[in-house]
């Protein structure tokens, strides 16, 4: 544009040609100046002033520099922060205007003396990722657990068996006068009817799932039921974060939506209520999950027998005490002195009669390796029902 004006057509018809305001073609002719085309400087400029008006004097800053140098090798204390650098300056008198304790701290900033680091923030690790075949999405998992302390008016005290799968949209909220082990173990077996066998099974240390905790070597029903199916029980830590995340959204979610938004009268009015909004939410989460891991179908001529003997595997994660020592089923196995208060995941092995121990670490979830294997042999023991 600015070529063919100085050619000399007008600059009208220039900026008829181009398409653009004859007033945006006078703002280019100006840009030009009267230089020679391949060196006027074309790039936008920075709308920003040369300098800032409300910047500190560099002598200043200088200054604060060198005081804190000085305070941080006389100082009695040894602080050498920006309030004792304004501190001193003050008690100095060289400058009128002392510069505040946070502009202090920005010029100490700026000019990187800043002892304290940053948190360093690490990625949360991926879903299912202290098991390797959940961790990559060869396996489903379905968590499973009980909201208590609920109670309908005029009714008594009520409990919530919840489930969650972990890959896939099937869910289930099953709300139940009180979840015992034959009520959650029946719940259980028809939810997988209705949507097939997952590979894993988790569950925290509840004895309704688990067994009872006042001996050794005790295998509840409901895990006897999952191995009987080919399925992987896995327990993990108490009092430990992230494990259960799964579950305990769809519990937050099932208690905001279901229990804290009606009123319920009844027991009935509450089981309708829950499977309306698992339905719902069933078939909104359905679309987002495209490719979840594969279910196996329930077997038609499976029965219950927990007389059999066990076999299979089971997996328990958990966390050492200062000693490197881990409880497991009951009983006491010293892992490694070396490590003390972490993460261990611990696989029964019934079949083959030994417990294999992997390191777990949230900062590295593909660094699992064995650090000991011990043979264990599960006693056959009648199940008292």
């Amino acid at each position: 544009m600015v070529a063919a004006v100085r050619e000399g057509r007008s600059q009208r018809e220039v900026a008829r040609t181009c398409r653009v305001a004859v007033s945006t073609l006078q703002w280019w002719i100006r840009r030009a100046a009267g230089q020679p085309l391949d060196q006027v400087e074309w790039a936008n400029r920075s709308k920003a002033p040369a300098r800032v008006a409300n910047r500190t004097p560099a002598k200043i800053e200088l200054a604060v520099l060198d005081c804190r140098h000085r305070v941080q090798a006389t100082s009695a204390l040894g602080f050498y922060g920006a309030e004792a650098i304004q501190e001193t300056l003050r008690a100095e008198g060289t400058f009128t205007q002392i510069p505040s304790r946070r502009t202090i701290g920005r010029i100490l900033k700026r000019h990187g003396v800043l002892d304290g680091r940053r948190r360093l923030r690490h990625l949360a690790p991926p879903p299912g990722w202290y098991l390797p075949a959940v961790r990559l999405r060869h396996a489903e998992l379905d968590a499973f657990d009980v909201i208590e302390g609920l109670a309908i008016e005029e009714q008594g005290e009520v409990e919530v068996l919840t489930g969650k799968a972990l890959g896939g949209p099937h869910a289930g909220a099953w709300p139940l006068p009180t979840v015992t082990a034959k009520a959650a173990l029946q719940t259980l077996l028809t939810y997988w009817q209705a949507h097939g066998l997952p590979d894993l099974v988790q569950f925290d240390n509840d004895t309704r799932f688990q067994g009872g905790h006042n001996h050794p070597d005790v295998v509840g029903r409901s895990i006897r039921a999952c191995l009987s199916l080919g399925m992987t029980p896995v327990f993990v830590p108490p009092r430990e974060h992230g494990f259960q995340a799964v579950i305990e959204h769809f519990n937050g979610l099932w208690q905001a939506t279901v229990w804290s938004r009606f009123h319920h009268l009844d027991l009935e009015t509450l089981q309708s209520r829950s499977g309306q909004f698992v339905a719902a939410y069933v078939r909104r989460l359905a679309p987002r999950i495209e490719h979840g891991p594969p279910r196996r179908p329930f077997p038609k001529d499976w029965r219950l027998n927990l007389q059999a003997g066990l076999t299979g595997q089971v997996v328990s994660l958990r966390r050492t005490d200062a000693n490197g020592v881990v409880s497991l089923l009951g009983r006491s196995f010293s892992i490694d002195p070396r490590w003390a208060h972490r993460l261990l995941r611990c696989e029964v092995e019934l079949t083959h009669h030994q417990i294999r121990f992997y390191r777990l670490r949230r900062r590295d979830p593909d660094q699992q390796p064995l650090i000991k294997t011990l043979d264990y042999r599960f006693p056959q023991r009648r199940f008292r029902e």
